[in-house]
């Protein structure tokens, strides 16, 4: 696949670094105002470096959208000239509807939202995706390349901001849960090193029980509780002090945040 990268900030290199690790690109380039951002990619094969959106967009079939959202109008109209049949738009911009993309290029253009989160640079992304009627038609060219990197769910553009809540901004929340977990196995006896390890591979190993057996997170919970037991005590102790509660308040108001600042903008 011929894939551009447009703005390749934080997201744009997570990206960036996804499709290089999966060969997911028959040739990839990457835009940024200042190239040197992104100097760790030179020397990659067919991966070509660039200040200029309009080459990348003559030499692309897929555009991957990674720009702030205050110059993403101006760049659609930049580029618009040379949109062709064979583009495909993705926009990965929070907030940025797709009537308004719409509005800049047309509604006759292939137009997907896609909304990954930082684990696509190792291959684990949660992405989701909607797009205009047009771009239902390329949305499997879309589901190809970010099941490549991670998984996909395809969603109505009014669960977007939600769905940034829980897999974008959630890669924190389950940073900031490992992380206690990391210091209570270190007030339990373990170094700094081996505490990590310990939340970080039984997180893994919670999550995958899930996805490969396909249960409800409680059968799991019943498979290691026992009556009286520790962890049944364990667990009652921290629904006491909110940790469910918690998370869902905490999610809430980053969903609300969300809205307030989009209320602000318009």
């Amino acid at each position: 696949m011929k894939i551009a990268i447009i703005g390749t900030g934080n997201l744009g290199k997570s990206i960036a670094k996804g499709l290089i690790t999966n060969n997911a690109i028959t040739s990839l380039y990457l835009t940024k105002r200042n190239i040197d951002g992104i100097a760790e990619f030179e020397g990659y094969t067919n991966v070509f470096l660039t200040t200029d959106n309009i080459t990348a967009v003559k030499n692309s079939d897929i555009l991957i959208f990674a720009v702030q959202p205050a110059h993403f109008e101006r760049i659609l109209r930049d580029i618009k000239p040379y949109l062709t049949e064979k583009h495909v738009v993705i926009s990965t911009i929070t907030g940025f509807l797709i009537p308004q993309i719409e509005e800049e290029i047309g509604a006759d253009k292939f137009i997907i939202r896609a909304m990954p989160n930082t684990a696509i640079a190792v291959g684990k992304s949660m992405t989701c995706m909607c797009s205009n009627p047009q771009g239902e038609k390329r949305i499997k060219i879309a589901e190809a390349i970010f099941n490549r990197l991670g998984h996909s769910l395809s969603i109505p553009e009014s669960q977007m901001q939600a769905a940034t809540v829980v897999c974008a901004s959630g890669i924190a929340f389950w940073m900031r849960l490992i992380r206690a977990t990391t210091q209570a196995a270190i007030q339990l006896g373990f170094d700094a090193k081996e505490a990590q390890e310990l939340a970080m591979f039984t997180s893994e190993g919670a999550a995958n029980l899930l996805i490969t057996n396909g249960n409800h997170p409680e059968e799991e919970i019943d498979r290691v509780t026992t009556p009286k037991g520790c962890t049944i005590e364990g667990l009652n102790e921290m629904e006491h002090k909110g940790l469910s509660s918690s998370l869902i308040q905490g999610m809430v108001a980053s969903f609300n945040k969300i809205n307030n600042i989009k209320k602000e903008q318009i």
